[in-house]
């Protein structure tokens, strides 16, 4: 095969760990290593907050993190945030009050913790979580806002959102947990990986992306090789050029290898 991708933009929850672990299997860190000895740069694509994608960094040479959904951009090397994008989230606290009862809310406090209002299940969050009334929580800019719906499935939040209309944010939902996470406007995977490759001076059809999530569309959309994994929603799945094997079966680690062999 003679294409080789450029660049490598890889999901973490579902694609290179199973969600909510930062457990990496050595084959997948072994194929990521072997991505990056080849001079292609590894952007970490992910939905969860800085102080969670911190532990995934820690363990595979990536060139570059795009966390919070696209709204957080870090770099590995200086361990610096360069962007970080912010909206208001009190509005979409409201409207999806309204809508699901018992749901709970939380919003990003970057590279600390969260704002919570309302409980959230064990292991949820990421870093220091700290109550808040809603007069608190919405008047703290955020990157991410992420809402859990007690007691209720994937698909019944789904369904219930389907005809939703929220303005001014970004938002998906999740196809493990009933979890929603909302973003500021224009912000995906996809834009903050186009923004950043033309930083790079790097063409998306010369960009590999791998991912399983409904917040993976655009990523794998805008790739020049979209792979969804083989546990992905069909949604995901039928916007991928092709797809790999599960998480399970180092799905990840079996398309690198094709590209950059041991």
């Amino acid at each position: 095969m003679n294409w080789r991708p450029r660049l490598v933009a890889l999901d973490i929850d579902g694609t290179l760990t199973s969600v909510g672990s930062n457990d990496i299997s050595p084959a997948v860190k072994a194929a990521i290593t072997r991505v990056t000895e080849h001079g292609t740069k590894v952007v970490l694509c992910t939905g969860r907050s800085l102080i969670g994608t911190t532990p995934i960094a820690a363990q595979v040479p990536a060139s570059f993190a795009v966390c919070s959904n696209g709204a957080v951009w870090w770099d590995p090397v200086s361990a610096e945030v360069v962007k970080r994008t912010t909206f208001e989230p009190g509005p979409t606290i409201e409207a999806l009050r309204a809508l699901l009862p018992d749901s709970v809310f939380a919003v990003e406090q970057t590279g600390v913790g969260n704002l919570s209002l309302g409980e959230f299940l064990p292991g949820d969050l990421w870093g220091v979580t700290t109550s808040a009334t809603f007069d608190e929580i919405a008047a703290v800019r955020t990157p991410r806002l992420v809402m859990r719906w007690l007691d209720r499935t994937p698909p019944e939040l789904s369904f219930a959102v389907k005809d939703l209309e929220l303005p001014g944010i970004e938002w998906s939902v999740d196809h493990t947990e009933a979890w929603l996470t909302a973003v500021p406007p224009n912000t995906t995977k996809g834009t903050a990986l186009d923004e950043l490759s033309r930083d790079l001076g790097i063409d998306p059809r010369d960009a590999l992306a791998i991912g399983d999530g409904s917040n993976d569309v655009e990523m794998l959309e805008w790739a020049g090789l979209g792979v969804a994994m083989g546990q992905a929603p069909a949604t995901v799945r039928a916007v991928a050029d092709e797809v790999a094997p599960t998480v399970l079966e180092d799905g990840a680690a079996q398309v690198l290898t094709r590209f950059f062999p041991a």
